[in-house]
């Protein structure tokens, strides 16, 4: 070959001794041989271009490269094409088994170790990021089978490791995308694919994905590399690969979705009821003019042979739709598989009971309800007596293999004094420091004033007066009180009220629209001062509303003590409805499907993106089939009954908004923080001793702080967000398409600086992270124990004029618990709870797993982000130690560690995942 040296002119002749040499060497040596001899090569080659020297084959262990120098000279600056060398690369490609497999599974393995070795195998191909003059697309190598799939077939290990090599030219480029074929059968779970060999070290290809049959999906699949790329900087080599691998995630939006698909699309909650089965398991469609709400994954599935509206349902054990790489892994399917089981053995004998002894079991006493943790259910309710006379082997056998699985843990809110849930102080800590601590308000206005219609719904203003709560305010006025914030209120009348009438008339459930007052006293403590409780007027000007204050004597304890619990059930349903399933849930899974619809795996803010949203949609497609559908879990559990997604939707349609969701700015809508430049996270809190905000703004800043840094890596220059086509479709689609009904708000954040994409983005992985486990692992804890939270009551409080005012005044306890859920139901919440409380073995948690990439500046961003992480956890340790903050620690008292980093498998009550993954 000629290399023309322009400062000197001089012609320089290479030897084709040394090309044929490595041409020859076709033996696939040892990847790190590989690399040395390679790098030699190039090393050589460079120095005789320089220098024009000889070099012998006894130094240096490589053929005698000859150079001719000539005094001829050439037209600088211009090149002849230089002669390329041949270079052997080796591919390491990891694949995933599964850890248990059934008889066709197993027996399409054997099949397709065997028809891999005559041919029918699985193909790797390099792309290059420099363009192919004759195709116009990437260079590409020569397609290349794995080895190996045969012989390690009988592999007893969870990860098997095969390689392949490549022989590629000096001027390929550098391997920016590797195309995959699976000829086998079945799938398999790819998760890496290394390739080794090159002068610049080893290129890593992160897949993580599951590599169809070409049988099921004749298309070829491609892996990039993990060099991210904004979409102006993609090599042109790679720029067509990148284009075609986002519409083939988009699909044409026709057809039923495969479970082998990859497809994300959109459309409305239209699958929850079954008219098909039953007019009364009719359920409106969700998304719409008519009813506003977040999109979903769409299936595709036929519509309902009764309702051309609705899509026909696929009940359990076959799953929703989603695109496959969205399902869980083993390990994680196992930890609900298992929590299942528990939650059958949990109901087994309860439901034995009720069918073949009383239909009507209750709760007589609140021991009993505590015996459910001390003895389990069998030894309670002596089953030798009732149930062994009529199933004796189904008992005995129930009693010896499943014991210990028949006893529930103890929830933490008893586990240090049963007691402490009846008291004043706890009811109103709970509002600060439990599962639903993002209700509480500053109260502004007294009386509070409702702003539904008065011609619908009566007088908006509240019955509770300043006779009711003066002797309650250490001696101040109600407006001296608001002045100097110390009234707060959680006030659900206008998110019950329109729906309470239809829940009354429903068999088994009572309900009120409620508000509660609290008075935060000099021990930066809250406590309730008074309860309202409305039922919707029976005509225009008349009022049936009820209020409660502390207790006096013995029967207004317990009239105090059962206003409480309708609180508590409207909190329940709307923390469940509302703050959690349509905040954390509904709302995040449009953010997923455009993030795969629009960004390129190889951007740099889907590489962001991509821990937190982890197992979303799978989840979420789980909740559409057996938890928020017509007479699923919620439906039956909770109070609202076949009401519930009403209320999640009119909360949808007239208080959710994105830019509300940052932590900083719910607290200053709310009324509990307000903006304050001095202080480390931008506001100061009304109550300093607001555990769930205190703790969360620790997470928020250091998410913050993470993105900044991380946005900064990419987006340097004036104008690169505004002109990022794929960040600017993402952001305009997630609008349009997954909140469309929403999308001419005027509350929707602009995308065109740095700032306000670190705002976006430091919002969703708060949203998933944080928000979600505030939200989500504290409800066994704090629910478990029914009578804490009833998220159903079943009656409401007697008058003195109504014939159970008698009974109530004469079995106060044994009254409140036949307002609370029954045994059967109570044990159906504690079993659903109880797994969805529970961190699976697999969990993913913020600040511990670095998403692959080659860009150190984002590794040393990611590093510092989860030091401060781990100092967060030591915080969060001592502030529950410091006696000073009685919101976090006290006797009997349940420190706050839902916003605890970390955590181990189970049910812990504390750990923050990076996604909504349960």
């Amino acid at each position: 070959m000629m290399l023309q040296l322009a400062p000197s002119g001089l012609t320089v002749s290479w030897d084709r001794s040394l090309a044929n040499n490595v041409r020859s060497d076709k033996k696939v040596v040892s990847s790190a041989r590989q690399q040395r001899r390679n790098k030699r090569i190039f090393s050589q080659l460079k120095q005789q271009s320089e220098r024009g020297e000889q070099f012998g084959r006894r130094k240096l262990g490589y053929p005698i490269l000859r150079a001719v120098v000539s005094e001829k000279r050439v037209a600088a600056p211009t090149a002849s094409p230089e002669k390329s060398v041949e270079l052997n690369l080796e591919a390491i490609v990891t694949v995933r088994r599964k850890r248990r497999e059934d008889m066709t599974e197993s027996l399409q393995r054997h099949w397709d170790s065997l028809v891999d070795a005559i041919g029918q195998n699985v193909v790797l191909q390099l792309v290059s990021d420099k363009i192919d003059p004759k195709t116009n697309t990437g260079k590409r190598s020569k397609e290349s089978a794995l080895k190996g799939w045969l012989h390690k077939s009988a592999m007893q290990a969870e990860k098997v490791e095969y390689t392949t090599s490549f022989s590629i030219s000096s001027d390929f480029g550098h391997p920016g995308a590797i195309i995959v074929t699976n000829q086998h059968m079945k799938e398999f779970y790819l998760e890496s694919i290394v390739i080794q060999g090159l002068i610049n070290g080893p290129v890593f290809f992160p897949c993580k994905s599951w590599m169809q049959s070409k049988m099921d999906n004749p298309e070829k699949r491609v892996f990039f590399s993990n060099k991210p790329y904004l979409p102006s900087q993609t090599p042109p080599g790679m720029k067509d690969l990148r284009q075609k691998e986002l519409e083939d995630l988009r699909g044409n939006g026709q057809g039923t979705r495969k479970h082998s698909d990859r497809i994300y699309d959109y459309d409305v909650y239209n699958d929850l009821g079954n008219p098909d089965k039953s007019k009364d398991l009719t359920r409106p469609v969700l998304g719409g003019e008519k009813i506003p709400y977040p999109r979903r994954c769409r299936t595709g599935r036929p519509p309902m042979k009764t309702d051309p509206l609705a899509e026909s349902r696929v009940e359990k054990p076959i799953s929703l739709y989603v695109p496959r790489d969205e399902t869980f892994e083993e390990i994680k399917q196992d930890t609900l598989d298992a929590g299942r089981m528990k939650a059958i053995l949990h109901n087994l004998i309860p439901s034995l009971l009720v069918s073949f002894v009383d239909p009507k079991k209750e709760f007589q006493c609140f021991s009993e309800v505590e015996a459910l943790y001390k003895e389990g259910f069998s030894v309670k309710f002596d089953l030798q007596s009732e149930l062994m006379k009529k199933m004796p082997k189904i008992v005995n056998w129930i009693r010896e293999t499943s014991e210990e699985m028949l006893r529930y843990d103890t929830p933490s809110i008893i586990s240090k004094d049963r007691s402490a849930w009846l008291r004043d102080d706890e009811f109103a800590r709970q509002t600060l420091a439990g599962v639903n601590p993002v209700s509480i308000e500053q109260m502004k206005v007294f009386p509070p004033v409702s702003k539904l219609d008065p011609k619908i719904y009566g007088s908006p203003e509240s019955a509770i007066k300043e006779e009711h709560i003066m002797g309650q305010l250490n001696g101040m006025s109600v407006e001296q009180a608001i002045e100097e914030n110390k009234l707060f209120i959680l006030d659900y009348h206008d998110a019950f009220i329109p729906v309470v009438s239809g829940i009354n008339a429903l068999d088994g459930r009572k309900t009120y629209a409620t508000r509660t007052i609290f008075f935060l006293t000099p021990l930066n403590t809250l406590k309730p001062i008074a309860i309202e409780l409305s039922l919707p007027p029976p005509s225009p000007g008349c009022q049936l509303k009820r209020v409660f204050t502390p207790a006096n004597d013995s029967i207004t304890h317990w009239l105090w003590q059962l206003a409480k619990a309708h609180v508590c059930s409207n909190d329940a349903g709307v923390h469940q409805l509302v703050n959690h399933w349509l905040r954390t849930h509904a709302c995040m899974e449009p953010y997923v499907i455009a993030a795969h619809r629009h960004l390129s795996a190889m951007h740099p803010i889907f590489k962001l993106l991509q821990p937190h949203m982890r197992y979303t949609m799978e989840i979420n497609a789980m909740a559409r089939q057996t938890l928020i559908n017509a007479e699923g879990v919620i439906e039956t559990s909770f109070t609202p009954g076949k009401y519930c997604m009403d209320l999640s939707a009119a909360a949808y349609r007239t208080q959710w908004r994105f830019d509300m969701e940052a932590l900083p700015a719910d607290l200053i809508r709310r009324g509990m923080a307000v903006e304050d430049s001095t202080q480390p996270h931008g506001v100061r809190l009304v109550i300093e001793d607001y555990p769930y905000a205190a703790d969360g703004l620790l997470i928020w800043s250091a998410i913050q702080e993470y993105v900044q840094e991380y946005v900064g890596c990419y987006y340097s220059e004036p104008g690169t967000i505004q002109n990022d086509v794929e960040l600017q479709a993402w952001w305009e689609e997630i609008k349009n398409k997954g909140h469309p009904d929403l999308r001419n708000e005027t509350w929707w954040p602009k995308l065109e600086t740095k700032e306000d994409l670190v705002g976006i983005l430091t919002t969703m992985i708060w949203i998933a992270s944080g928000q979600h486990a505030a939200l989500n692992f504290g409800q066994y804890p704090y629910g478990g124990f029914v009578p804490n939270r009833p998220c159903l009551m079943r009656r409401l409080i007697p008058e003195e004029k109504d014939p159970e005012y008698r009974n109530f005044i004469l079995h106060p306890q044994k009254y409140f618990l036949s307002s609370v859920p029954s045994l059967l139901q109570a044990l159906n919440l504690m079993a659903v709870i109880d797994t969805l409380s529970t961190h699976s073995p697999d969990e993913e948690y913020l600040g511990q797993k670095q998403q692959s990439t080659n860009d150190l500046n984002v590794v040393d961003a990611f590093h510092k982000f989860s030091a401060r992480i781990q100092s967060i956890e030591n915080i969060i340790h001592q502030r529950n130690k410091d006696l000073n903050l009685r919101n976090r620690n006290g006797a009997g008292m349940v420190p706050y560690e839902l916003l605890m980093p970390t955590s181990g498998p189970g049910v812990t009550g504390r750990g923050v995942p990076n996604s909504v993954s349960i």
